[in-house]
């Protein structure tokens, strides 16, 4: 039997909005390989433009730190100082200069801001975006000037974007003999970029309940059947990351078989397990994050 890559991730760009629920709202998150990935351009950017010293931080939406590093001969205050810009760029949205600019020009009213939100009004933090949708910052201090500090910033969030870009354009061949090492392997993928990540699956028995928070997963069947229940409460929860709940099975839910062939696509957020399981089963998974994650 062949089965077509491209065409299940056709299938896939038209069904993946379905699985959203009403209710509930989804975005993109900003990963570690993300941010490790803005830190660097950023770093070469300060080299290249023989920045005398620099503090770089990333941080996500919620101003969490997620990447650090400090160049050498950089006073020792500009960490703080680029984590406080950075945090400012994402709970406010919008570069730091605009509000440095703002502040300057007379609305000395926002300095009272401290008081509710974290503040730091200096030139040198820059939102990152997927999508439209801010997902963390950049942050930059101990430059050469401030404007350093804000080009430095910018071109992080400039080639953090474009990464992106480059991402969504790629066109992927895998040769059948990688495909088969894929799935002799088991846990590797065919590929993985910021909107969805396709991985080859086999399963030879029942696996453990799970949960993920911000994937949604979509099965193609190629061999085998299995019984998969949906929905219910998880036994025994426990985390394994911070988008990943598992447990020993599910209390309650929908039971269905699923063979050769099939589809079945499962959103973010829903209790899935393994039930039971005719080897041999293999089957592609595409996971989709929100909004492009």
């Amino acid at each position: 039997m062949r089965t077509t890559i491209p065409a299940f991730l056709a299938m896939l760009l038209l069904t993946g909005p379905l699985a959203h629920a009403a209710e509930t709202g989804s975005k993109p998150t900003l990963t570690l390989e993300g941010a490790r990935a803005a830190l660097a351009a950023a770093l070469d950017y300060a080299k290249s433009h023989q920045a005398p010293g620099g503090a770089i931080a990333v941080v996500d939406d919620g101003g969490n730190l997620v990447a650090l590093e400090r160049l050498d001969g950089t006073f020792p205050a500009a960490s703080a100082i680029s984590i406080g810009k950075a945090r400012t760029a994402a709970y406010f949205q919008r570069p730091t200069r605009g509000i440095e600019d703002a502040v300057n020009k007379g609305r000395f009213t926002m300095t009272t801001l401290p008081e509710v939100t974290y503040f730091t009004p200096l030139a040198g933090g820059v939102p990152l975006t997927v999508g439209g949708q801010v997902i963390g910052a950049v942050g930059v201090s101990g430059a050469a000037s401030a404007q350093q500090d804000d080009e430095i910033a910018q071109a992080a969030a400039d080639s953090f974007a474009a990464a992106l870009a480059r991402a969504a354009r790629a066109v992927e061949h895998f040769p059948a003999a990688a495909v088969r090492a894929a799935f002799a392997d088991g846990s590797s993928s065919l590929l993985a970029n910021g909107e969805f990540r396709v991985n080859p699956s086999r399963r030879d028995g029942p696996g453990e309940a799970e949960v993920h928070v911000a994937d949604t997963d979509i099965f193609y069947v190629l061999e085998g059947s299995a019984v998969v229940v949906t929905g219910g409460e998880v036994i025994a929860p426990r985390s394994i990351s911070d988008t990943e709940i598992r447990g020993t099975a599910i209390s309650g839910g929908a039971e269905q078989r699923i063979a050769s062939g099939d589809v079945l696509a499962i959103p973010r957020g829903v209790p899935h397990w393994f039930k039971s399981v005719q080897a041999p089963f293999t089957y592609y998974v595409v996971k989709t994050t929100a909004a492009g994650a």
